[in-house]
């Protein structure tokens, strides 16, 4: 009988001590799946963020610079089409210029070799001319011909130098309220024996 009451007290507390581990365990379960819970609730519930625009890409006046390498580009990113006439019609000018005193300075060329290698002169309206003047009318055309290059090359110049200033303008704004005013005003001055010496006072508004 003593042998049994102390089996029937061992499986008692061993039945208390597994059911004391597993009300542990389901706490344990409940403690750590509670705040899943409650995050994903509040997930739910949390307001939608709204993510800021993406800011419009500067204006790069680098870029006007490289577009302009073709003539009008730059001006066109920097919203100065109305350029493109003014750019075009200068360009086709000193290209006529170019082309037309390239075009006699060969011609003139070509005669007075033709004539001083021996032959007879065939340049249509210069025939009569000797050819002391058919050599100073190539050095003439030469000398155009270089000088209109240049220009050219200065116009496109311009407009590459056009399109990277105004590049860097294309963000300036100018103020509404801006305005210049010169009056009279009455400045201290110790040389003189009032103490005062009439003035004009420039003010610059912004």
């Amino acid at each position: 009988m003593p042998e049994l009451q102390c089996d029937r007290t061992n499986t008692s507390f061993s039945a208390r001590r597994h059911l004391r581990i597993l009300l542990s365990i389901l706490m344990l379960l409940f403690l750590t799946e509670a705040p899943s819970a409650m995050q994903a609730q509040q997930l739910l519930e949390a307001p939608t963020v709204v993510q800021p625009a993406n800011h419009p890409t500067p204006h790069n006046p680098t870029k006007a610079l490289l577009l302009s390498l073709l003539p009008g580009a730059g001006q066109i990113y920097n919203g100065q089409a109305w350029k493109i006439p003014i750019i075009y019609g200068a360009l086709g000018g000193v290209g006529y210029f170019v082309y037309n005193n390239y075009t006699n300075m060969m011609a003139f060329k070509n005669e007075y070799l033709h004539r001083v290698n021996g032959g007879t002169p065939q340049l249509e309206g210069y025939t009569s001319y000797p050819n002391s003047s058919i050599y100073n009318l190539y050095q003439s055309n030469n000398k155009n011909f270089q000088l209109f290059v240049i220009i050219t090359a200065a116009v496109y110049g311009l407009n590459l130098i056009d399109a990277y200033v105004f590049g860097h303008l294309y963000d300036f704004q100018v103020n509404d309220d801006l305005s210049l005013n010169l009056s009279p005003v009455m400045t201290p001055d110790i040389a003189n024996p009032s103490g005062f010496s009439p003035a004009l006072q420039l003010t610059f508004k912004f």
